[in-house]
């Protein structure tokens, strides 16, 4: 093997691995954050639970992902531990199927038939069939399938190309030398451990081993330590999505490794004490890609059997090492809400998005509920209620911060146009969200010092203070029921609303003015109403960018301002007929 078959095996071997992560990132593109709401909601019994793992990995090609998965899923709380061992299981098991499919480049007949399920025959095919859709197609979800199918192109390509780089390779001594110090278990072992956990994923460093065999060099006692290991080395990527998460989050990552650690220690015990008295001829044979695969698959089987049973004591045993810890118990329960904003989820950008979608809902609710207590303290001050208030105020600024920075680093990942029109949505509704909250705390204050000094309004102008706050408490549930709704008509009936709440704001203003003139309410009480009901008329300004935010979610080409122009110029519009209706409602 010269200087250039060299250059040409790492270039094989590029590829290769460049194309399993256009095939994984492909299929996950395309499932849409379909698979996790699966895993989320169908994990209720252990068989089931294996089942769906080994689905989903079969299906995005990568057991790291589905693990890195689950355990996020865990530290948000959405799946219990007891839950994920079954998925963590049926993972190891899906992902054989990768082994399975390069194998395939192994098959040698002279017959058409079977020259053509062979993978160097028809990839070129996909590869042309996926550059098309790449190229010329513009609808995204075909995109997405072209990248899958020019990733199995490039995967098969490269795979080849490592095998044909590999072959001349059986006449060196020195090589072959290598693979009989890994017959060594131990050495073989800890090589396959070491591969995988370089690259991080166990189905491409099995396809490298498959490409090995092409050399011929490789026998099954070789091969098969390296293969145990291999089934070790992929529980690096879970072991270091777990740090800084939960305790439950690195329990689930642990049980990863216990389960193939134990697996692998049973394995090779049972095995090697059974050749020691059998002596099984394979073992000196040299392996080929389908005989890979087959080991592959024969021992993650094997393991899920023999161990699901004890999942309650792989459980309990993660318990053991990671004992439960008061202090962080508290900790995670208080951030329990937060949890579901989880970086690992960025790897599925569309069910990021989900997840962080139901924390901005949960804002708003907080965001309505201190508006009507602000308002309700106006009326009848309740300490325990501003309190509550205050609490609120701050989780949402704690909304703001971790939300808003969650969108910054999922608006860098490759997301739909729908997608990205929802992000925008997200991230300038939290600001609105909070500065709703800010006013509401505001409006706390006012009613703290008129509290506070014993002043009062006249009842004339406690009255109108009363319309007008219901008013405001009305545009502000609807606009947040329309933003979590994202109800595409009832935003177009909030600008007209909030208009109308402009001219309360101007009537409001000019009738207490009239009162301060007849000495009906004094001077600084007057300023106090200015502050309140110029927070009610900022509250209502971002009610109307919350639903600008609906509109543009659906028509990408309504921008707040010229949306507002034009409402403003249509002057026996549908817009003016709400604006008057509102006014006859709330007609002071």
């Amino acid at each position: 093997m010269d200087f250039f078959d060299l250059l040409t095996m790492i270039g094989g071997l590029a590829l290769f691995l460049y194309g399993m992560h256009m095939l994984s990132e492909g299929l996950e593109k395309l499932s849409g954050g379909r698979l996790e709401r699966v895993l989320e909601s169908m994990t209720d019994s252990r068989w089931k639970a294996v089942l769906l793992g080994a689905g989903v990995t079969a299906v995005i090609q990568s057991s790291s992902a589905t693990t890195v998965m689950v355990v996020g899923f865990v530290n948000s709380g959405i799946m219990k531990l007891s839950q994920a061992i079954g998925v963590i299981m049926g993972a190891n098991v899906g992902t054989t199927i990768t082994s399975w499919l390069l194998s395939l480049t192994g098959i040698e007949s002279s017959s058409f038939f079977v020259r053509l399920i062979k993978p160097s025959s028809f990839s070129p095919v996909l590869a042309i069939i996926g550059v098309v859709f790449i190229l010329f197609v513009k609808n995204a979800k075909k995109r997405d399938i072209g990248g899958i199918l020019v990733g199995f192109a490039i995967l098969m390509f490269g795979m080849d190309t490592m095998s044909d780089a590999m072959k001349p390779l059986s006449q060196n001594p020195s090589f072959t030398g290598l693979f009989t110090m890994f017959s060594n278990p131990v050495l073989g072992l800890a090589a396959g451990a070491a591969l995988t956990a370089i690259i991080q994923s166990s189905s491409a460093s099995v396809g490298i081993l498959q490409a090995l065999c092409a050399s011929g060099t490789v026998t099954y006692a070789s091969a098969l330590p390296i293969i145990l290991g291999q089934n070790i080395g992929t529980c690096v990527t879970a072991m270091m999505s777990g740090i800084g998460a939960g305790r439950n989050a690195k329990r689930a990552a642990l049980v990863h490794l216990l389960f193939n650690v134990i697996g692998v220690a049973v394995f090779m015990l049972v095995f090697y004490i059974l050749n020691a008295a059998i002596h099984f001829d394979f073992l000196r044979q040299p392996a080929n890609a389908a005989g890979i695969a087959l080991i592959h698959t024969g021992f993650n089987v094997a393991a899920t059997l023999v161990l699901l049973p004890f999942a309650g004591l792989l459980e309990r045993l993660s318990f053991v090492v990671l004992a439960p810890d008061s202090e962080e118990y508290a900790q995670e329960k208080e951030n329990a809400v937060f949890a579901k904003l989880d970086e690992r989820f960025l790897q599925t950008p569309a069910f990021a998005l989900e997840q962080t979608n139901s924390c901005v809902l949960k804002m708003a609710d907080l965001a309505a509920e201190n508006v009507n207590a602000a308002m309700g303290a106006l009326f009848e001050y309740d300490q325990q209620a501003i309190k509550q208030l205050e609490h609120r105020e701050k989780l949402i600024d704690r909304y703001e911060d971790e939300v808003g920075g969650y969108l910054v680093k999922l608006s860098a990942k490759n997301l739909t146009g729908n997608d990205t029109r929802k992000l925008n949505m997200l991230l300038h509704g939290i600001s609105d969200l909070e500065r709703i909250s800010d006013h509401a705390v505001n409006i706390a204050e006012l009613a703290r010092s008129m509290n506070k000094s014993g002043q009062r309004f006249s009842g004339k102008a406690t009255r109108e203070l009363k319309i007008f706050s219901q008013a405001v408490l009305d545009i502000v549930g609807e606009s947040v029921q329309i933003f979590e709704s994202e109800d595409l008509e009832g935003a177009r009936k909030i600008e007209p609303f909030e208009e109308a709440i402009d001219r309360l704001q101007r009537e409001m203003k000019k009738r207490h003015t009239k009162r301060l003139r007849k000495g009906k309410c004094t001077a600084q009480m007057g300023l106090v109403l200015s502050d309140i009901t110029n927070n009610y008329e900022r509250i209502a300004d971002h009610c109307s960018n919350l639903a600008i935010g609906v509109l543009q979610l659906y028509e990408s080409e309504t921008y707040a301002h010229e949306y507002t122009d034009s409402l403003d110029r249509a002057d026996e519009s549908e817009f003016h007929a709400l604006y008057q209706s509102y006014l006859l409602k709330y007609g002071i």
